[in-house]
């Protein structure tokens, strides 16, 4: 009785799209929209409510950064870096921490939604599934750049006070690294059962990724197999287009060939995480679809 209820509901959907083709065409943007910021606000207002998750997301990279800073600083050295202290140089590369825990943290929220039946409410809805990844991605990089803002404002106390111009380009750095981030924790948070098994499969890719980077110690003087790895590591060109601001203006990077080159790799990496985390949504859902039509 049921079977033959929805199967009689299904012709009337296809009646109503062919009736209509101009509301099926302007449907699909709408929702679109609709579902990626009710998804994002979703992710941000339950990270707010969660204070111990607020404390302990901004409170283990800011200890982290303070007792190492202080504690490497009398024996820091690298080439080009004389007088900067390695609470300088570590600041970020903690920012870039901030992020990628963040990412891992928030992107867990994905498999509880679906133990919990949330996700499986959305997907069976009408709505796009490029708006579930907008959503989720877009939630996750709210409350990794809500982070790093709260961390921002330790800058001007070490001596790191960018122009405005500066603080712009920092910001859409952070955004875009945190899109990043957040699309390639989405990605493989889709396929999991486990949070736990998530949590340390993130940490086995990711925490590598970070350390990697340039952003716990410099690439200049690493043996030459490890710098084939860093330099490989798209990460570590995430480093060089998020301490570069730090340090000089917009137009004088925006006409140097080493930020370029970097910025493309990023915004290529991030574009490359986010269409296969969205080609992953849409392959899952083929996947439903298509036995019962």
């Amino acid at each position: 009785m049921t079977y033959a209820g929805n199967a009689s509901a299904r012709p009337s959907t296809g009646a109503m799209a062919s009736d209509d083709e101009g509301a099926t065409d302007v449907a699909p943007r709408a929702s679109l929209m609709a579902v990626a910021v009710a998804l994002a606000r979703r992710e941000f207002t339950r990270f707010i409510r969660q204070p111990h998750r607020v404390m302990g997301s901004i409170g283990q990279p800011l200890i982290f950064w303070v007792l190492l800073g202080a504690g490497l600083t009398p024996s820091f050295s690298a080439p080009g870096m004389e007088g900067m202290s390695y609470l300088e140089y570590f600041y970020p590369g903690v920012l870039m921490m901030m992020i990628l825990f963040a990412s891992v943290f928030a992107s867990i929220t994905i498999i509880e939604d679906r133990d919990q039946g949330f996700l499986q409410g959305v997907l069976v809805a009408p709505v796009s599934r490029l708006g579930i990844v907008m959503g989720k991605v877009g939630g996750a990089s709210l409350v990794a750049l809500f982070q790093a803002g709260i961390l921002l404002i330790a800058a001007p106390f070490i001596g790191l006070a960018p122009g405005i111009g500066g603080w712009i380009l920092l910001a859409l750095t952070l955004v875009v690294v945190s899109l990043g981030f957040t699309g390639l924790g989405f990605l493989f948070a889709w396929g999991m059962k486990s949070t736990a098994g998530f949590h340390a499969m993130m940490m086995v890719i990711m925490m590598p990724m970070w350390v990697l980077s340039g952003a716990f110690f410099p690439i200049a003087g690493v043996p030459g197999w490890l710098y084939w790895i860093m330099i490989l590591n798209p990460v570590t060109h995430g480093m060089t287009i998020l301490r570069a601001p730090f340090y000089d203006d917009p137009l004088t990077l925006l006409g140097t060939g080493d930020y370029l080159l970097a910025l493309a790799i990023v915004v290529a990496s991030v574009a490359l995480c986010l269409a296969l985390a969205a080609h992953r949504v849409g392959r899952r859902e083929a996947g439903i679809t298509v036995p019962g039509s």
